[in-house]
């Protein structure tokens, strides 16, 4: 008897253990439903290279964190079709001519207690157990420096760009983590904590977050800043998600295709 994309999102809202949002980013983006599905891929992000290597594994359900077409909600896909789009014009075409069928799973994978997200990149930094009690995010490290905390941060997530704000030879132990993009707002919150001394986010915009970051280092607020990428900053959260998805859905192969670090650095 075969599944179809249709029954493993069905069993997926079952079983993720939160209700749905009212408005949400979840659900199908492309393909048909109903197609029987012969493995599944799940991923931080559906790029062009993880949809080819998806299809090259025989796995036509792809499951991503992020969208498909570069935009959160959706709203630009019809403008980039009606432009003709050259890369979205490609894409689209390899997921019709594959029969692949892609379904966007952010939202709800947050929304559990803990995070699901959190808890992967946590637990990929060795940081699940020093997670201050009711503080989710917070995390009580021994004495380390932020250079070292950085280095260790760009290992433990396979950040190829990771860059930080502050000196690399001050103190720090307690660490705020805010993978992917959330904005300046609760980056500001948590860099301004004096009980928080350097916070870890997946991206920020410069002009703010950084900025904000480069201020708090010379008032004494906080020792830096570290930012590792949005892709790398979430992708163990998708690892999270894949051994919890293969324990629900032991019929068909599932497979975490990790989406590699967009961004390299030119030595000076």
């Amino acid at each position: 008897m075969t599944t179809t994309a249709r029954q493993v999102a069905e069993r997926i809202d079952a079983h993720v253990g939160v209700p749905p949002r009212a408005t949400t980013v979840d659900g199908f983006l492309a393909g048909d439903p109903d197609t029987p599905v012969r493995g599944v891929a799940v991923t931080i992000m559906a790029t062009f290279d993880v949809l080819r290597r998806a299809a090259e594994q025989g796995l036509n359900l792809v499951i991503t964190h992020e969208p498909l077409y570069f935009d959160h909600h959706g709203r630009s896909d019809a403008v980039l079709a009606a432009e003709g789009d050259p890369v979205y014009a490609a894409k689209a075409a390899f997921v019709a001519e594959h029969g692949l069928v892609v379904l966007h799973q952010h939202d709800a994978w947050h929304d559990r207690e803990p995070d699901g997200v959190l808890t992967g990149v946590a637990r990929a930094l060795g940081w699940l157990d020093a997670e201050r009690t009711g503080d989710p995010g917070v995390y009580d490290l021994p004495p380390t420096t932020l250079g070292e905390l950085a280095a260790h941060v760009a290992r433990s997530l396979d950040a190829r760009a990771l860059r930080y704000v502050g000196d690399p030879d001050t103190a720090v132990s307690t660490v705020g983590l805010q993978p992917g993009f959330q904005g300046f707002e609760l980056n500001r919150h948590l860099l301004a904590r004096p009980d928080v001394d350097v916070v870890v986010i997946g991206e920020g915009h410069e002009w703010e977050t950084g900025e904000y970051a480069a201020d708090a280092v010379t008032a004494g607020v906080c020792a830096g800043l570290v930012v590792v990428g949005h892709t790398p900053s979430e992708q163990e959260g998708m690892a999270e998600y894949a051994r919890w998805l293969a324990d629900l859905l032991p019929e068909v192969p599932v497979e975490l295709v990790v989406a590699p670090d967009h961004y390299r650095t030119t030595p000076r």
